[in-house]
């Protein structure tokens, strides 16, 4: 005869909804009475934890954030082997004469040598970007003009602290396609895997095009960014999280430090929500009234 679970226990329902964790707090009430998951989602996973409530992850959320927040931000520039300037010879855009003359004003007047080389007609921006591609070892933005609409849910704020602007989004295969000014940042690169579990590819562009490209990044429906310049203490920040978690509806949280920012990302059933909360005093971005992705930016969070 063959025995089985459930014919000993045929009132017994095997489903989703009787599928029980604990909460990843240990101080939580309802320690003893473990919740239900449901195929829906119940409560907000953490990294490998699970809080059944918004209560018990505001407790949570403090110490990531206090740890993120205290991180020294570590500026390990990827510097290039090939040098701007041989760079722009190696393309023919340049003659020795010419790259020793920029050099020398530069150093009269002390400013950068592609600044130099820009304000005595030397060279283009087009070749610049063509000459830092190189130097990295990215392509370089072809022929097609930049000011195409696309739709992405990475928040501007940070990609004006980079100087980065997509260029291409395709949220099925997650592939991002990033085009840099003046360097690639492998920080955002991370950062964005991190966050959003898609492959960004870095490219160069000018500050023109990067400029204009800027004005046609549009947010998806249901996303939403928040920046706090004013954090406070992270108990501040983690009641500021569990508000904007409590209005998606939040089942998962994600956590990272991305140069000058502590970014949060909170998805839910109601939607995401990108939560930036300022390290340092960074340069104001532009203001960029005509985009459709102008972020939500807070004081305190009391």
């Amino acid at each position: 005869m063959n025995w089985t679970l459930k014919s000993v226990l045929p009132s017994m329902d095997l489903g989703w909804n009787h599928v029980r964790a604990r909460c990843g707090r240990s101080t939580c009430h309802n320690k003893l009475l473990t919740r239900p998951i449901s195929p829906r989602g119940t409560g907000i996973r953490m990294g490998n934890e699970w809080y059944c409530g918004v209560d018990c992850f505001v407790a949570a959320a403090r110490s990531p954030l206090a740890a993120l927040a205290a991180r020294r931000v570590m500026e390990m520039p990827r510097n290039p082997r090939l040098s701007l300037g041989l760079a722009l010879l190696a393309k023919g855009f340049l003659t020795e004469e010419q790259l020793r003359l920029a050099v020398d004003q530069s150093h009269l007047s002390g400013e950068d040598v592609e600044n130099t080389l820009l304000r005595l007609g030397l060279t283009s921006d087009k070749q610049l970007a063509a000459a830092r591609a190189a130097q990295w070892g990215y392509p370089v933005l072809s022929q097609e003009r930049p000011g195409h609409r696309v739709e992405v849910d990475i928040p501007q704020a940070v990609l004006w602290s980079f100087s980065a602007a997509p260029l291409f989004y395709s949220a099925s295969a997650k592939r991002l396609v990033l085009g840099f000014v003046e360097r690639v940042d492998h920080r955002l690169l991370l950062s964005i895997e991190q966050v959003t579990g898609c492959r960004a590819e870095p490219c160069f562009l000018t500050q023109a095009e990067f400029a204009d490209q800027m004005l046609c990044v549009v947010a998806p429906a249901g996303y939403r960014e928040v920046v706090v310049e004013e954090p406070g203490e992270p108990g501040q920040m983690a009641r500021t999280l569990g508000r904007c978690a409590q209005d998606v509806a939040a089942t998962d949280a994600d956590f990272v430090q991305c140069k000058g920012w502590v970014w949060a990302r909170l998805t839910g059933k109601r939607g995401t929500v990108d939560v930036l909360f300022a390290r340092t005093c960074l340069a104001a971005a532009p203001q960029f009234s005509a985009s459709p992705l102008t972020p939500e930016t807070v004081g305190a969070a009391g």
